[in-house]
């Protein structure tokens, strides 16, 4: 192109966006991504460094000789636990979540060296995980509208001579747990033993969620979150009821 002069004029190139801007948008997405990695290797970091609870088992301690008849009625009373443990898993890091509670009541009837009746009632609502109350948890176990979960025996349980002696022992328990308005046939193991005035019993039940309708609460999307399945863990300090008269 060629002014009045005569002399020719350089020619303009019409570009849509600079380099240095396309450069400044790798900047900021690569940094918002880095941001996301950071901050979920974190959420990771703070899983793992997390020490959960120990699962519930009988007290280590020594038992005391047996001092009160085995035959009778027994409920749950000072020292009982009872709760859920739950797997989570973010980006390789994994972890137990562990919900407490020491809200159990109910009652256990003993004839003839057999448990032949039982029924605990455990209060849903108030367990908390890490000594706080965790409302994601309470809203996926129903408790608004089912507060407690319970378990009813449906086969009695001999109890063996060495168990009335005070020897720890292992026994299978079927029974009925109903949770969050539904109810399933379960089949676990218990181990007891007598110490003192007390029975003791401790162990747990595999949990699959579906199988009464509890939904997790969210988890860390493609990242991780809580596994489908658990277990319900307890450990029960029954004292000896008086007969009524």
């Amino acid at each position: 192109m060629s002014s009045k002069t005569g002399r020719d004029m350089p020619t303009r190139q019409l570009t849509g966006r600079s380099p240095r801007k396309h450069h400044w948008w790798r900047w900021i997405l690569a940094g918002a991504v880095a941001l996301i990695v950071l901050v979920v290797l974190a959420a990771g970091a703070f899983i793992k460094l997390q020490k959960a609870p120990a699962p519930l088992t009988l007290p280590t301690a020594r038992a005391s000789t047996p001092a009160s008849p085995l035959d009778g009625s027994w409920a749950p009373g000072t020292g009982s636990v009872a709760g859920f443990r739950v797997r989570e898993s973010v980006l390789g890091f994994s972890n137990d979540v562990v919900g407490r509670t020491n809200a159990i009541t109910g009652t256990m009837v003993v004839t003839g060296g057999r448990v032949t009746s039982a029924m605990i009632r455990i209060g849903l609502a108030t367990i908390k995980v890490g000594g706080k109350a965790q409302p994601q948890f309470t809203k996926s176990l129903g408790t608004r509208r089912h507060p407690a979960a319970t378990f009813t025996l449906t086969r009695p349980i001999a109890l063996s001579t060495a168990f009335a002696s005070g020897a720890a022992t292992t026994v299978a328990a079927s029974g009925h747990l109903a949770m969050n308005g539904t109810s399933h046939l379960v089949t676990f193991m218990i181990s007891g033993r007598r110490d003192g005035s007390e029975l003791q019993a401790a162990g747990s039940i595999p949990i699959a969620f579906s199988e009464w309708d509890v939904k997790g609460p969210a988890g860390f999307g493609f990242f991780g979150g809580l596994m489908n399945h658990g277990s319900a863990e307890f450990l029960l300090v029954l004292h000896h009821l008086p007969e009524k008269a």
